[in-house]
């Protein structure tokens, strides 16, 4: 049997009975709390943080220190992979992540190499390891990487972007090249995360940033397929009496709703959506396992508030099992913690209703 003394998340995400719905919160280990401020602050940069093991394990384990959550995400970034070929990764004052050098033609995608993620991400795999040491079972731990198609938007447009120009015009343009880049990519994601598998993560979430960006056709071309590709390369084990023999894998497109049958048709095991999306109309719940799906900035608001967005968010997934209670996106730096703690605290409360005739 499990040897997890909290494996409701795990239990959850393959649609099993838990007694309430379990919660974790992307960006959970972020500067809305002040010790990660301080953390941050010691160590001098955010890229030193999750390229020293012992640092991203205190920031993963500070939450779980301060608040009652059901899982623990690894802190890392999803564009590790990018750094590792080479891209120089940084993070300026106050900004989005930049890379010292950009994708401009096809001849740059055929010199990229592949990563092997047991020595240039190594620092990743130790950080899992460590922390899987520290949490000593006390809940289960979760591994990610970007998306194929949100890691080729970065390394194409050379950091964050508004109007996604340069990647939509190599792929309207020159499709051969951004395919080429996209199969290295899901090949890459794919090592890397059976790497975080090996090391200890019980659980696997991809993050498709931005998706959402692309037209209905060129989703399913250029990001899903690509999502797809990955999913078929994971080892995840299999199922069993003991929940933790099975690493499931939970696909997270951000505005992505119009897609969900698509999604969930991949044969991953939950779909992350945002706020966007109304819980009640998913129609598969209790087959597929549902993330989400809070609006981050209910967050700023005061406990009744906080409690009635719950109630609402509970009400439209209703009775059914599979329900990881998350933000709709991450949690923003300016949250008030005592915010934090009464959501945890609701969803806990609250849901206990849903379980029990």
């Amino acid at each position: 049997m499990s040897q997890l003394k909290n494996d409701r998340y795990l239990r959850a995400l393959q649609c099993q009975p838990t007694d309430y719905t379990p919660i974790w919160m992307m960006r959970q280990a972020g500067r809305y709390l002040p010790e990660y401020r301080q953390l941050r602050a010691k160590s001098g940069n955010f890229m030193t943080m999750c390229q020293t093991p012992e640092l991203a394990c205190e920031a993963t384990l500070q939450p779980l220190k301060r608040f009652d959550l059901d899982a623990a995400i690894i802190f890392s970034d999803i564009l590790t992979i990018p750094d590792a070929m080479g891209f120089g990764l940084y993070f300026g004052a106050s900004e989005g992540p930049k890379f010292t050098k950009s994708i401009s033609c096809l001849s740059d995608i055929k010199q990229l190499p592949i990563p092997d993620p047991m020595q240039s991400l190594k620092y990743v795999m130790d950080a899992i390891s460590l922390t899987k040491k520290e949490l000593n079972g006390k809940v289960p731990l979760i591994g990610f990487s970007g998306s194929p198609w949100t890691l080729a938007t970065y390394m194409i447009e050379g950091g964050s972007s508004k109007t996604f120009t340069k990647i939509k015009k190599m792929l309207y343009d020159e499709p051969q090249a951004l395919h080429l880049l996209l199969e290295k990519l899901a090949h890459s994601v794919a090592l890397y995360l059976n790497a975080q598998i090996q090391s200890g993560a019980q659980s696997i979430m991809i993050f498709d940033t931005w998706g959402g960006v692309l037209s209905h056709q060129s989703y399913q071309t250029f990001s899903l397929d690509y999502m797809q590709l990955v999913l078929s390369q994971l080892k995840q084990g299999k199922k069993s009496e003991d929940i933790t023999s099975y690493i499931p894998v939970t696909l997270f497109t951000k505005g992505g709703g119009l897609w969900l049958d698509s999604i969930i048709n991949t044969g991953c095991d939950a779909v992350g959506v945002d706020w966007t999306v109304n819980l009640s109309q998913i129609t598969q719940k209790g087959k597929i396992a549902v993330q989400g799906n809070l609006e981050p900035c209910v967050l700023y608001a005061g406990k009744q508030v906080i409690e009635s967005n719950v109630e609402v968010v509970l009400n439209e997934f209703g009775h059914h099992n599979g329900h990881i209670f998350n933000l709709g996106h991450g949690i923003q730096q300016d949250i008030p913690v005592e915010n934090v703690q009464h959501l945890i605290e609701a969803v806990h409360r609250q849901s206990k209703r849903f379980y029990h005739d």
